[in-house]
């Protein structure tokens, strides 16, 4: 009988992104897959510790596993990813039941690992690797979009990040094993590719080619079949001028940016290590916006870090207003373990946090409903990835701003097809139109 593999993934697109390593990994040792962890012999919790909520979840994942081992003793629990790279060893002592602890650089590691994990052994893999950073192309599930690892890693030591600690340091893969990989994946029907990176503006700096991240975009629009590319994550302090340029003369590069403010406030800025200014960072985005024609930005906020005042965020509150961003992703700030940000006085209180939370979420509702509901009657490019369950006339994709697009079609599609779409209605989080 096949043996069965349950994962399941916490945190951002990089460790989406590990979980399909772990998961070919497990199928060349003969596993299969399985939604149902009452089915598995193996389970593994891919984890994030960027923020206090998924360490929280993954714990609780942890305990909810627990109850399948007294039904089968052979059972196996491993924790993967950032909790078990930060924590370590510590994730063994504290929990009798997990076998295996897999840190962010052990996945190469993995078909050993598992093999003495089976024959009784617990360990912990959380030695960060010397060796240059490599990918070997792996098996996936057949999709029409891919996300694609570029570099790990992070030497901006935020002083609220936790990233430069479990990720490591900044390492760039060869752009001649990229390309090698995006390649692959379009032979095989992929058509879009998002590529990863803690900051993708610092590709290339540790690598012996002379290369960086606009020229290593450059090379990926040449390949045949590639029909769109998308990146994050951005950091502003380093993102630049030709950058834009090369979004905006380059057809296969989506017009979306994800370019992470966390602050209107310059002290808190400071403070957070952030490395720019507002006004260096508003002057960016203007450039961007006023460069590439129906750009689209998403940024990143944390309210209440240690010192935000009244003021400081009103300034953000501001920052929404006067950017207009179309997507935000606020977070009320909780201290990690580790990071500067942790020895300073946690001292805006949780009830503060919340309302500022509110208020900054209830603000960009309305900026997001007023520039989708400005969408309204436009022609916009959707990639088709699935249809309706409910109607088989009814079909959805992103368009080339990264929003999900609901539309009705009289011809079949499938997957990974490009059409035009006009907009007939704007959702709260998505648009509705029919093909053209």
């Amino acid at each position: 009988m096949t043996k069965k593999l349950y994962i399941k993934t916490f945190g951002c697109q990089m460790n989406e992104y590990d979980t399909e390593r772990i998961i070919s990994a497990f199928e060349m040792m003969g596993y299969g897959m399985t939604d149902d962890p009452s089915e598995a012999d193996f389970a593994i919790i891919n984890t994030c510790s960027v923020r206090e909520k998924p360490s929280e979840k993954v714990k609780s994942e942890i305990g909810r596993l627990k109850k399948y081992k007294k039904d089968n003793p052979n059972f196996k629990i491993g924790v993967a990813g950032c909790v078990a790279q930060q924590e370590g060893e510590a994730i063994l002592d504290s929990n009798s039941y997990v076998d295996m602890v897999l840190g962010t650089d052990g996945i190469p590691r993995i078909g050993e690992v598992v093999e003495r994990v089976e024959n009784g052994e617990r360990i912990a893999v959380t030695e960060f690797s010397s060796d240059n950073f490599t990918i070997p192309n792996f098996s996936r599930n057949r999709s029409v979009s891919a996300f694609v690892t570029i570099m790990k890693g992070c030497d901006n030591f935020c002083s609220y990040c936790i990233v430069p600690y479990v990720r490591g340091r900044e390492k760039s893969r060869k752009s001649i094993e990229i390309l090698d990989e995006v390649k692959y994946l379009v032979d095989n029907g992929v058509k879009e590719v998002t590529f990863l990176g803690q900051n993708v503006n610092s590709y290339g700096k540790n690598l012996d080619e002379n290369i960086n991240f606009t020229q290593f975009l450059y090379m990926a629009t040449k390949i045949d079949g590639l029909e769109r590319i998308r990146f994050v994550t951005s950091h502003p302090k380093d993102f630049s001028g030709e950058l834009v340029d090369l979004i905006s003369s380059e057809e296969k590069i989506c017009e979306y940016l994800h370019l992470p403010l966390q602050a209107g406030s310059d002290s808190v800025l400071k403070k957070m290590n952030r490395g720019y200014s507002y006004s260096e960072y508003f002057e960016k985005v203007s450039m961007a916006k006023e460069k590439i024609k129906n750009i689209a930005i998403s940024s990143d906020f944390i309210v209440g870090f240690p010192g935000e005042k009244d003021d400081d965020f009103l300034k953000t509150l501001d920052a929404i207003k006067e950017i207009e961003y179309e997507t935000i992703f606020a977070f009320k700030y909780s201290p990690r373990p580790g990071t500067k940000a942790s020895d300073i006085e946690d001292d805006v209180s949780e009830i503060v946090k919340s309302q500022r939370l509110k208020k900054l979420l209830d603000e960009q509702e309305k900026i997001t409903s007023r520039l989708l509901k400005s969408q309204i009657g436009e022609i916009q490019e959707v990639m088709v990835e699935g249809i309706s369950k409910k109607d088989n006339k009814v079909f959805s994709g992103r368009n080339r701003r990264n929003r999900i697009v609901n539309f009705v079609s009289s011809k079949v599609l499938k997957a990974g097809d490009i059409v035009n779409v006009k907009i007939l209605e704007a959702k709260k989080n998505s648009l509705y139109g029919e093909k053209i």
